[in-house]
C-alpha cells in the first residue's frame, strides 16, 4: 500500500501529514530529503524513485541462484560451508548458497585453504584462480573464480550436488 505523503511549509518548520492521519513536524534545515521534497509522492519526481524501487525488487527475485557475474566478468559463488567432513563434496544448491562439506577443521584457514583447493580441482582451473573473497571466518563464504564461464560452473556444481 502506497501512503500520500503530503509536506507543506509553515515558517521555518515542515509539517508533514500522512493518509494516517500521523502529523510530523520536523525543523526546516535539519532534513535535506524533507526541504527538497513539499509535493505529494505520486509527483513526477518521486515516480522514479518507485520505478527504481520496482526495478530493484524484481532484480532481488531474479538472482536467487548462489552462482552469479560480478561487474568485472568474473564468476561469485556464495557458499555455506560445513568444515570437519569425512570428505569434501557438494551437499546441496540453494537460493543462500552452495553447501560443501569440507575435509578440514575451522583452525588456523585450514578449511579455507581446502575449500580453494576442492573448487578449483572440482572447477579445472588454478588454485590461484580460485579466491576467497569474503567469509574468512564464518561459514557463509563468497568466493570468486577467474577464468571461467558462469554456464560451466553451474553445470559442474549442478551435477556434484546430484551424485550426493
Amino acid at each position: 500500500m502506497i501512503l500520500r505523503k503530503i509536506s507543506f511549509s509553515c515558517g521555518h518548520k515542515i509539517v508533514s501529514l500522512s493518509k494516517r492521519s500521523q502529523l510530523k513536524v520536523c525543523d526546516f534545515w535539519s532534513s535535506t530529503a524533507l526541504r527538497h521534497n513539499f509535493s505529494t509522492s505520486g509527483s513526477s519526481l518521486n515516480m522514479g524513485k518507485e520505478k527504481k524501487l520496482a526495478k530493484a525488487r524484481a532484480q532481488k527475485v531474479e538472482n536467487t541462484s548462489p552462482i552469479s557475474v560480478t561487474k568485472d566478468g568474473r564468476i561469485q559463488i556464495k557458499i555455506l560451508a560445513k568444515p570437519g567432513a569425512q570428505e569434501s563434496r557438494v551437499t546441496d544448491i540453494s537460493a543462500e548458497g552452495v553447501g560443501l562439506q569440507i575435509a578440514a577443521p575451522p583452525v588456523d584457514g585450514e578449511a579455507n585453504t581446502e575449500l580453494v583447493k576442492f573448487l578449483s580441482s572440482s572447477l579445472g582451473v588454478r588454485k590461484s584462480d580460485v579466491v576467497l573473497d569474503r567469509g574468512s571466518r564464518s561459514r557463509q563464504k563468497t568466493v570468486i573464480v577467474h577464468s571461467s564461464s558462469l554456464q560451466d560452473v553451474e553445470r559442474i556444481l549442478h551435477s556434484m550436488a546430484d551424485k550426493n
